[in-house]
């Protein structure tokens, strides 16, 4: 498929939540959700063909992800490619905790085993006796709950 003209396309913001199963990728324009991406299947096998739908459908102006904590290969895999896709299409990449996206409940760790957010730590919890929240793409993107510090946030318990 040959490169759609900037001009000619909408300018967006992509925001991936790729923590946990289902993968959920929201399309921004104007800051509102126009587009809505679920996917059960593998992060690294459902990431790549929605980045190539946007892609070529969309003029990226910025990346947004949840970098955990979460499942530590689905983090890998959703960093990978949103660092690589803000470097090969020079927009800027930002980040927040999962937290933001399932309403502050426990996130599922290993095991019984829960990540809980209290007064701004993140720790694994193994007595949590919360549910995981499930997580969604919220119907406007709050860019005030994202920085640019956007390396994976990797909680991990000991062995």
């Amino acid at each position: 498929m040959p490169e759609a003209s900037p001009d000619t396309i909408p300018d967006a913001e992509l925001l991936i939540i790729g923590v946990t199963s289902p993968l959920l990728v929201g399309l921004y324009v104007d800051g509102h959700l126009v587009q809505r991406y679920e996917r059960r299947e593998k992060t690294s096998s459902a990431l790549p063909a929605i980045l190539h739908d946007v892609r070529y459908r969309y003029n990226l102006k910025a990346l947004y992800y949840a970098r955990g904590p979460g499942s530590f290969m689905a983090i890998k895999v959703t960093y990978v490619m949103a660092k690589t896709f803000s470097i090969a299409l020079d927009i800027p990449l930002y980040a927040s905790d999962a937290f933001a996206f399932n309403e502050n409940r426990p996130i599922k760790a290993i095991g019984r085993s829960y990540f809980v957010k209290s007064d701004g730590e993140i720790v694994i919890d193994r007595r949590c006796d919360g549910v995981s929240g499930s997580f969604s793409l919220p119907l406007r993107l709050d860019r005030t709950l994202f920085s640019q510090e956007n390396e994976p946030l990797y909680i991990l318990p000991a062995v």
